[in-house]
């Protein structure tokens, strides 16, 4: 299926949902939009949610809608204007939508343990450390990204940079250090893994590794959720078959984690971004 189509049918799924058809939804006293990002835009997303969204939708007595977004940028529109009820959300985007979106964590998602952020040259480079980055080019992925944006950002604080590319995805990072289109780029230990495999003509060398720890996702509820049914939301999916939450990716009776650091991080970052555009980019 072409990605055009899928598009076609991620805007279907956002006027009529996933769970009833489009008139039932004009008569529904409450839907809840569920976001969470798709890289790529496949419609395996759709699959993949199905049954939790039945569940959902049956102990609820809601209408469940899946609304994907392309990407963190669009995903940050989404979460301003409060248009997602639950989000499935990575570590970037989590931070954010807690610290200037009033999401509260309710559940841990399912991800990579120990995941740490990384800025990558290829095996051949001259460069050595984080300071003869002055000057270079230095791919990012999109805002949102916890090991892709912030972190990265966090560590190059104080370099000026002959331009920030900004990747729409963590595999073009790789493609563009490959290509010689950036001198280095920021992704996670997991995703050069995974990516330099299908890269093979180039081989990579991590340049540096953020000592932090980044926290697991998380699944957020809106504040524009009625209290009571917040917590009635927590109480039904806390409950699910652990195969039904592990089919969405998360834990159902597991510990949110610690976000302090990240969004001090995050906040940290946000003195700069106006300057990201700019050539030089001064991170200061």
């Amino acid at each position: 299926m072409s990605w055009q189509f899928s598009r076609r049918l991620f805007i279907l799924q956002l006027l009529c949902g996933t769970v009833t058809g489009c008139k039932s939804i004009q008569k529904s006293e409450g839907v809840l939009t569920i976001g969470v990002i798709n890289y790529g835009g496949s419609e395996e997303i759709i699959n993949k949610f199905a049954k939790f969204n039945s569940h959902l939708a049956e102990k609820t007595k809601a209408h469940i809608r899946l609304e994907p977004a392309f990407n963190e940028n669009k995903a940050i529109e989404r979460l301003e204007a409060q248009a997602w009820s639950l989000v499935f959300a990575p570590p970037g985007l989590a931070a954010i939508a807690i610290a200037r979106y009033r999401y509260l964590p309710i559940f841990p998602l399912v991800g990579v343990s120990n995941l740490r952020s990384i800025l990558v040259v290829r095996k051949d480079s001259p460069i050595q450390d984080l300071k003869q980055l002055e000057g270079k080019t230095v791919a990012l992925g999109q805002a949102g990204s916890a090991t892709g944006y912030y972190f990265p950002l966090y560590n190059l604080y104080g370099l000026t940079l002959a331009e920030i590319l900004s990747a729409p995805a963590p595999k073009t990072v790789l493609e563009w250090i490959a290509q010689g289109k950036a001198d280095a780029g920021a992704i996670s230990i997991a995703e050069l893994n995974l990516y330099s495999a299908q890269l093979r003509e180039t081989e990579f060398r991590i340049l540096y590794t953020d000592p932090h720890y980044v926290p697991a996702g998380v699944v957020l509820i809106g504040s524009s959720v009625e209290r009571n049914r917040q917590e009635y939301i927590r109480k039904v999916m806390s409950q699910f078959s652990t195969v039904l939450a592990q089919d969405v990716g998360y834990v159902p009776n597991g510990k949110v984690p610690d976000y302090k650091y990240m969004i001090d991080v995050v906040n940290r970052v946000k003195s700069i971004t106006s300057q990201l555009q700019d050539k030089p980019v001064r991170l200061f």
